[in-house]
């Protein structure tokens, strides 16, 4: 359950049923540079939120507000020139991955938001239904669907696309967030996967952050598993952040002192999350051959 409003020229959204948190709707982008002016106003309206919570973005990492803090952890490649990225900050061997997709006839490049490339990007969302493990948000959506939600923020991103034989097989959008270029959508098809598209379309970001002096490429939270493998091979960094959380309400302070704040997800064990987590994916991959072999009895193709 989610809801949106406007507080001191501050878009917020709360979400939660029981604890329900506050935070900058568009938080990678914005800096709170005076909190104590958006706690004041929530804490006049304690009804709807519990708990504030807000970070300070990159490059800013040094903690100077004074309430409660926690370190979150993002991934960053600090960018300077593409060669120094090439020669220092990736090993040979995906040196060598990115030099085999040219040969495989792999081309990146930037591309304009036409209807050829959503007609791509749909083809790619509609491979599979599941995506590392779990079901994938943008499977099924139609062309109409998709030029809507991925047109909402051009002004602010650069397109990049990766074709092999005239095809779109990738395609990645970084935004402009002020100090930083942030990752939207990095994907590809999985049946090309033995190109290293991805790899390819990470370099051309690097190029395009080096050329716009932009002195750093953010990929979203560091995680744990083969993304975050991903990101270390592309010379991504695990930085800490400060994340301040502030009760505004009885409810609120009570959640932060048994540190229920975060949910109960970070309480599990890493070894039981893990197998959870396997067990997700099988269940998940049992749902969907299921569901297709009923539709291909359905059919008749059975």
């Amino acid at each position: 359950m989610t809801a949106s409003l406007r507080i001191h020229d501050h878009e917020v959204v709360i979400s939660g049923r029981l604890l329900k948190e506050v935070r900058l709707k568009e938080e990678w982008y914005e800096d709170l540079e005076r909190p104590e002016e958006l706690i004041s106003a929530l804490a006049e309206r304690r009804h709807e939120a519990d708990i504030l919570t807000f970070w300070q973005r990159l490059p800013d990492v040094a903690p100077h507000h004074p309430y409660y803090k926690e370190w979150e952890e993002i991934a960053v490649l600090p960018v300077t020139t593409y060669d120094h990225w090439w020669s220092n900050q990736i090993k040979s061997r995906l040196r060598g991955v990115i030099r085999k997709s040219a040969k495989q006839g792999v081309t990146v490049q930037e591309v304009e938001f036409t209807d050829d490339f959503v007609r791509g990007i749909t083809r790619i969302f509609n491979e599979a239904p599941m995506r590392q493990g779990r079901p994938f948000c943008h499977y099924g959506k139609n062309f109409d669907v998709v030029k809507s939600e991925f047109s909402r923020f051009l002004s602010r991103e650069l397109l990049i696309g990766a074709y092999c034989e005239g095809e779109l097989i990738g395609f990645m959008m970084i935004a402009k967030a002020g100090n930083y270029a942030l990752t939207g959508q990095i994907i590809s098809l999985i049946s090309q996967r033995d190109k290293g598209t991805n790899n390819c379309l990470m370099a051309k970001a690097v190029e395009i952050c080096a050329r716009e002096k932009i002195p750093y490429l953010v990929y979203l939270h560091w995680g744990r598993g083969s993304l975050s493998e991903f990101k270390r091979r592309n010379g991504f960094e695990k930085t800490r952040l400060p994340r301040y959380y502030v009760p505004l309400t009885a409810r609120g302070r009570l959640a932060l002192r048994l540190g229920l704040h975060n949910g109960l997800v970070p309480k599990i064990p890493q070894t039981m999350l893990a197998q959870l987590k396997r067990l997700r994916t099988m269940w998940y991959r049992r749902f969907y051959a299921l569901r297709d072999r009923r539709v291909l009895a359905d059919e008749g193709e059975f």
